[in-house]
């Protein structure tokens, strides 16, 4: 019997382990794709074009994939929290968080945006937004407050186990990103940079954080 319950807490870590690795690539993954496609898709200029564009056009599919794979990663990794942090702090709400995050990005990507600031190349931007533009820029906000809020929920388990540069980490990605975030719309020049900038501090906060629960679980 012994034998048998050592065995099925190897095999309940494994899976846990290969949950939140999910989450530790997700953001990396998502992050270099779009970094692949900005260099290479014509007319696209990171610099001035939202993200969610590359959505469009010929290469369209590769970005739609991107959202969709991270989605479904962090939906992995949301399972893979709750695994290693239930009946704890933050073990309920941080990955229902996580979760959502995911399952946004999901949306988003199936939910393609409308063509802007002349991209694809050629295209209008039409004076009505399209149902599924409206859906996609709907959650493309909740997107980055899920993500944000999962951030701010992780700082009670790091209190509670006493990892205060961690607490912290979580906390300030949580306020910086949303700051960046919302004041994007308030600057009078283009949002992308800052989108671009809060989505790496959020995107890479979830990543990290699934990485050090990863290590802890390891070790």
């Amino acid at each position: 019997m012994q034998v048998k319950a050592s065995s099925m807490r190897a095999g309940t870590s494994s899976v846990t382990q290969a949950l939140l690795l999910c989450g530790a690539v997700s953001g990396p993954l998502f992050i270099v794709a779009v970094l692949v496609q900005a260099f290479t898709v014509p007319g696209f200029d990171i610099r001035t074009d939202l993200i969610s564009l590359l959505a469009l056009g010929q290469y369209g599919l590769v970005q739609i994939a991107n959202f969709i794979l991270c989605g479904v990663l962090n939906l992995l990794c949301a399972a893979g929290v709750w695994r290693r942090l239930h009946g704890d702090p933050s073990g309920t709400f941080a990955p229902i968080f996580i979760a959502l995050h995911g399952l946004l990005l999901v949306v988003v990507g199936v939910f393609v945006t409308d063509p802007m600031t002349g991209f694809p190349p050629g295209a209008m931007t039409p004076t009505t937004p399209s149902t599924h533009g409206i859906i996609h820029a709907g959650g493309a906000l909740w997107v980055f407050v899920t993500c944000a809020v999962a951030l701010a929920v992780l700082v009670r388990h790091f209190l509670a186990t006493r990892e205060r540069w961690w607490a912290a980490y979580c906390g300030a990605s949580a306020v910086v990103m949303l700051a960046i975030f919302f004041a994007s719309f308030t600057l009078h020049t283009s949002t992308a940079p800052f989108l671009d900038v809060s989505l790496v501090i959020g995107w890479m906060g979830i990543s990290l954080v699934a990485a050090k629960l990863l290590a802890d679980l390891r070790s």
